[in-house]
């Protein structure tokens, strides 16, 4: 319980301002709008520069963003300061939407410890490297993990101690819908007595979105 007070005090918001699955959903039923400006924290209008159309700039201007995605508690999960400070953001927040999610399941991990729970997550390529680059930070010996999405998924196994099977999977925006399939299927083929079906999305850095705005494949 100390564990889940903790996460309450230090985690990201989601969007609108949700805090918690709960609060989410309640905005979600209440035909709620999560969608606002892009965090001053991410990028601001002059990232995307000139080179653009008004319309193409406009699509990267609002979104239905993560506040204070940098906010972690890392002691939670057995996490150094210096490893934490390297990890691809997306990890942290996997970790902590895991956890919430096998909370509000009313399971424990004594329960789930060394058990075939599996863990399917959806996840596209990260723009963290592209953070890092454009940052004055040195180089760390945890770069090599920090945005890989292999190690991302491994994580959350790890943590909760489950020895079911594992996979990172990029669908783009349907990555979150194949792995709750892929999660449904494995248990309908008892690969795993039960599997844990979670997916993220950050978007970091303006360059990516704006590359699909300038495609033409943004709203």
């Amino acid at each position: 319980r100390g564990t889940r007070w903790a996460l309450e005090a230090r985690r990201a918001a989601g969007p609108g301002g949700s805090a918690c699955a709960r609060v989410l959903c309640g905005m979600l039923r209440g035909s709620g709008d999560g969608v606002g400006g892009v965090p001053a924290a991410r990028w601001t209008t002059h990232d995307v520069g000139g080179s653009v159309s008004a319309p193409q700039a406009a699509c990267v201007r609002h979104g239905g963003f993560v506040r204070d995605a940098q906010r972690f508690d890392s002691g939670a999960f057995g996490v150094s300061p210096a490893e934490a400070a390297a990890m691809d953001p997306q990890q942290r927040l996997l970790l902590e939407r895991g956890y919430e999610a096998v909370h509000g399941g009313r399971w424990r991990r004594c329960v789930l410890l060394d058990g075939d729970t599996g863990v399917l997550l959806g996840i596209e390529r990260p723009d963290w490297p592209t953070v890092l680059a454009a940052s004055v930070r040195p180089a760390s010996v945890y770069d090599v993990t920090s945005s890989s999405v292999s190690i991302a998924s491994g994580r959350l196994s790890f943590v909760l101690g489950l020895q079911g099977p594992c996979e990172a999977i990029d669908a783009a925006c349907a990555s979150g819908l194949v792995a709750v399939h892929g999660g449904a299927v494995a248990v309908g083929r008892v690969e795993c007595g039960a599997a844990l079906a979670v997916a993220v999305s950050l978007k970091l850095a303006p360059q990516p979105t704006l590359g699909a705005a300038v495609a033409g494949m943004l709203s």
